[in-house]
């Protein structure tokens, strides 16, 4: 009986799914609106339609992202939010100054010595005079607040929207693995040194000259420090990429003063945020509303509880319908992540089918997700426990997967121990472990109380983001926007 009822589920679950895989991006922009008319969860279909206006044409300036989020909310796709228009005016000046924006200017202004140029003198002789300088490039915005309010959807309305080619959207994480990655390159690349022969040599402004080569524009979603590595460079890293004209658009749950905040050695992290707020105007978003909660229509049953009769059945039956579409044959499969193996023990095509420990039991981050996200769209996570602060490493890889997966539009059925809202529980902790990392690091007192590693505040603010996201990919919308299957046959055409 178990059985069948899973078989019939799973029957109108699959027809909710795929019933529109065939939509031009016109017909997902309208159904979409029809879906989410209370709020979130439409939104990017619709926006990316926007750049369909030309330039050229009468119509134009009605494209700009105001324009375009003022038809959003009059067409019930979104809901009037008073916060969100205060925001979009401040990104819609900055799309048009970024029109036709480059940073070539303060490039040349930093690869070169100041000069002087030769100028006639009132006596036939000449004289020198300084070569005018760059205006400065234009400020960037920094919206931060709650989980759920806009500010990601606002980002990648903006990013849409700007005309200027050299421009670049990532989620932080992978910004930040990119760093690392080019640093290790140019390290790679240094010649060996000589027994005895020391050297120094600093690859971070080399780093930053060369992005700055690739882009004007960083967009970043989800800037967050948790990383001592990443707090040590960032300074210098965002002086040299600001310096060189590069305008940043960032969004994140945490104003700029709190960022990093309790980490360690925290003081040397200090003087970016003053960089920061230099070069980019701070922006508030907090409405109260987390959208993602707003009723949605649903995607079918992506979220099941281990101890429902039939759950285990339910996965099953949904994972070999959506493998018939697959042109692959069950099996595990290999993924070599930064020079090392990573195998995942049952894959069909674009579809994992994985168990929590499988992806947050071992040593994996951001870098072994982005890789899965690149192959994957569709990954089951099964046995999900209830993730208590004594489950602290396993709780960030699960948060850390989730920001990576949704960032990618990558769709995720679980099989979790509770519902949602009561997967993560802010008790428990590892003590002993904690004495004696504090013991290792010679820390004790308030120095220690202090510290974000030891007070579990960010997994506590983490985990609200997750179930936020977690809560949206549950939908029809972001099930439909997921499906990669229109670009695979695109290319294949």
């Amino acid at each position: 009986m178990a059985a069948y009822t899973a078989h019939a589920a799973v029957r109108h679950s699959i027809f909710v799914f795929l019933r529109d895989s065939f939509l031009t991006s016109e017909k997902m922009c309208r159904l979409s609106a029809i879906c989410s008319g209370n709020g979130y969860a439409g939104w990017r279909t619709c926006s990316s339609s926007a750049s369909s206006c030309s330039p050229e044409s009468p119509a134009a300036d009605t494209c700009a992202v105001s324009g375009h989020y003022g038809r959003l909310v009059q067409s019930g796709s979104l809901r009037k939010d008073a916060q969100q228009r205060h925001v979009l005016q401040q990104l819609s000046q900055l799309q048009h100054t970024l029109k036709n924006y480059s940073n070539n200017n303060q490039l040349s202004k930093d690869d070169k010595e100041p000069h002087f140029t030769a100028a006639e003198n009132k006596d036939g002789g000449s004289a020198t005079k300084e070569e005018p300088s760059p205006p400065p490039p234009p400020k960037g915005v920094y919206i931060y607040g709650d989980v759920g309010t806009g500010k990601t959807m606002l980002m990648d309305m903006f990013y849409s929207h700007v005309e200027n080619t050299r421009k670049k959207r990532v989620h932080f994480n992978g910004f930040m693995l990119d760093i690392h990655k080019r640093i290790h390159r140019r390290k790679q690349s240094l010649p060996k040194r000589g027994l005895g022969k020391m050297f120094t040599y600093d690859p971070i402004s080399p780093v930053a000259m060369e992005i700055s080569e690739e882009t004007c524009l960083l967009c970043f979603d989800e800037f967050q420090v948790t990383d001592i590595a990443d707090a040590m460079i960032l300074k210098q890293l965002f002086e040299t990429l600001f310096r060189i004209g590069v305008v940043v658009v960032a969004t994140s749950n945490r104003p700029p003063d709190d960022l990093y905040k309790n980490g360690l050695q925290r003081d040397t992290f200090l003087p970016f945020i003053d960089v920061l707020k230099e070069y980019c105007h701070t922006i508030c978003l907090d409405s109260g509303i987390d959208y993602r909660r707003l009723d949605n229509a649903g995607a079918g049953k992506l979220y099941s509880i281990t101890g429902e009769p039939g759950a285990e059945a339910f996965l099953d039956v949904l994972f070999e319908e959506l493998a018939l579409k697959q042109k692959s044959v069950t099996g595990p499969r290999v993924l070599t992540v930064l020079g090392r193996d990573v195998t995942l023990e049952k894959t069909c095509g674009s579809i994992a089918d994985c168990s929590f420990d499988e992806l947050c039991g071992r040593p994996m981050g951001a870098s072994d997700y982005l890789e899965m996200a690149r192959l994957f769209d569709t990954v089951f996570i099964r046995h999900v426990p209830i993730l208590t602060l004594t489950l602290k490493d396993q709780a960030r890889r699960f948060t850390t997967l989730i920001d990576n997966f949704y960032d990618s539009k990558v769709r995720v059925v679980l099989l979790a121990a509770s519902p949602l809202e009561r997967l993560f529980l802010h008790t428990g902790g590892d003590d002993e472990r904690d004495r004696q990392m504090l013991d290792d690091l010679g820390l004790s007192g308030e120095a220690a109380e202090r510290l974000t590693l030891f007070t579990d505040e960010e997994e506590i603010f983490a985990f609200q983001r997750t179930v936020s996201r977690l809560t949206e990919m549950q939908t029809e919308s972001y099930w439909m926007k997921g499906d990669r299957s229109h670009s695979k046959k695109a290319m294949n055409t």
